[in-house]
């Protein structure tokens, strides 16, 4: 992982679409949140293999927009790397609680983020259905709630 660099986006790149794509489902989606939000790409050495962006909810809260890994990069160990840098960055800028939503019948990202320090919250009922023009499929089940997850950084 030595080789690895962590890279906050400037409002003079490029927003990395084709990397946030691979954890929201559509364009307008991202333009939703993206344009107040911090993104920070992780490359390793050759092109940008992960992605993060995190929106303030408050002064207190910062929220986990979007975290995608490459297909190729996927289950090792990248995603709670990213999860680490976010709880430090979060800690360094004052907030004290971390969010994050995800589809209710996403199994492997809720386990994820539990696996990570997270713990349900809520739920934002119909958020899919509402938010989306198109019905959208994940394990076979169509997504309709958020379940929202948040970290206590005083931990």
């Amino acid at each position: 992982m030595e080789n690895f660099v962590f890279k906050k986006i400037t409002s003079g790149m490029d927003i990395p679409y084709e990397l946030l794509l691979l954890a929201d489902e559509t364009v307008e989606a991202i333009n939703r949140y993206i344009f107040d939000s911090s993104i920070y790409v992780l490359n390793d050495g050759i092109q940008d293999i992960a992605v993060m962006a995190m929106h303030p909810n408050s002064n207190k809260e910062l929220e986990i927009k979007n975290i995608a890994v490459i297909e190729s990069y996927r289950s090792r160990g990248i995603g709670s790397i990213l999860i680490d840098k976010t709880k430090e960055i979060a800690r360094k800028n004052g907030y004290t609680t971390l969010t994050v939503g995800t589809s209710d019948t996403g199994f492997q990202q809720i386990k994820f983020y539990e696996k990570n320090g997270f713990i349900k919250k809520g739920i934002r009922k119909d958020f899919f259905t509402d938010n989306y023009p198109f019905p959208i499929y994940e394990n076979g089940l169509q997504m309709r709630d958020m379940v929202v997850l948040a970290h206590d950084l005083s931990e």
